[in-house]
């Protein structure tokens, strides 16, 4: 098992209610649906690739709602990401996103004006909010309250960050105070979404059982935090650009560095050590994902080849990132290859209904022991 975890502030169960019944949503014509349908489609590769590789993996009826849940919480991201808002700004749109998400909420018009000269895919898919939330309002209603508390609770965690912390430069970048902030924030961001996915397979595929549900709810959180520590990792020179680290600033008073100093080269080697703890964290919370993706019933191979998928990207990412003498430099991006992307896939669809063989093909990606 992994470190210990951030867990949500309350505990939630979900009741799974199997029912065709639609939830309401506000009228809308044939043409609608499917011009609404196909954006959605075509605007997830541009934000995400590796995503939209992997939701293909999917069994159809689990595609399009969590294809729906991934833009909405794009669109959080969006408005956490974005350098230029003010955070009474981002705070705003994100209480006004998570309103949306309402029974017969409002619609998303001021996060359409904010981003109405989109410069990014990203900002393009913000602007064009509504018409997520209407495909999102056609689902069922059991599908709809799986997403819907997750997303919310995303919103309300990354809008309590946008308050507390206010961007900084490249030259002094606003840090997290400590490892458990890290932990909270990775929480909000990613634990969440971990949640969300474990309450949309309960109510979707009847072979998730309630037995199921139980061994897999105490290991959501983990599964999501390893993916998001990963990318701390790995991005730690990307953040740094944009005026943030990620690397708390208690974990650098440990190792006698500021947060600003993390790229200096006469610093290489505290930094290397800061980065060493971050690493051994997402190691242990990737564990638990593996533990997570066996608890999977082995009746639904396509969701289990769907979480191991993501799961081995993000071990060989963190072992790249271990090795990577130019991991803390501005001008490198650590990145595994499209080769090895392919490799993943095909490895994972062969052996995804073997507990033995995921593991020993976590073991293998990781590196002896699982370590680094």
């Amino acid at each position: 098992m992994g470190d210990a975890k951030a867990g949500p502030p309350a505990t939630r169960e979900l009741t799974v209610d199997r029912t065709p019944e639609i939830r309401r949503s506000k009228p809308t014509s044939a043409s609608d649906f499917v011009s609404g349908r196909a954006y959605c489609n075509e605007i997830l590769p541009k934000v995400s690739r590796t995503f939209a590789l992997t939701i293909r993996l999917l069994p159809p009826d689990l595609e399009h709602p969590v294809l729906l849940a991934y833009l909405l919480c794009r669109i959080a991201d969006t408005i956490e990401d974005t350098a230029d808002l003010p955070g009474s700004e981002k705070n705003a749109l994100l209480s006004r996103l998570r309103l949306c998400l309402e029974d017969e909420g409002p619609d998303a018009g001021p996060i359409a004006a904010r981003f109405e000269n989109p410069r990014t895919d990203e900002e393009e898919l913000a602007n064009r909010a509504d018409v997520v939330l209407d495909e999102f309002r056609r689902l069922p209603a059991s599908q709809c309250s799986a997403i819907t508390p997750w997303v919310q609770e995303m919103c309300t965690g990354m809008a309590g960050f946008a308050s507390r912390y206010v961007e900084g430069d490249s030259k002094t970048p606003r840090a997290l105070t400590t490892i458990s902030d890290l932990e909270r924030y990775c929480y909000y961001v990613a634990g969440t979404v971990g949640h969300l996915l474990t309450d949309l397979f309960a109510s979707v595929r009847i072979a998730v059982t309630s037995r199921h549900y139980a061994r897999l709810k105490p290991l959501a959180t983990s599964f999501g935090l390893g993916l998001q520590l990963t990318n701390i990792v790995k991005d730690v020179a990307d953040d740094r650009r944009r005026g943030w680290s990620f690397v708390p600033q208690e974990l650098c008073d440990q190792f006698g560095i500021q947060p600003g100093q993390m790229h200096d080269p006469d610093r290489d080697r505290q930094a290397r050590q800061a980065m060493d703890v971050l690493i051994g964290k997402a190691q242990g919370h990737l564990k638990d994902a593996l533990e997570y993706c066996t608890r999977l019933p082995r009746r639904e191979y396509r969701v289990r080849l769907f979480c191991l998928t993501s799961l081995y990207f993000a071990v060989r990412t963190l072992r790249l990132a271990a090795r990577d003498a130019r991991l803390l430099d501005p001008g490198h991006k650590v990145k595994i290859t499209r080769r090895e992307v392919y490799r993943t896939v095909a490895m994972a669809a062969i052996i995804a209904p073997s507990n033995t063989l995921v593991r020993a093909y976590f073991k293998v990606l990781a590196g002896k022991g699982g370590g680094r």
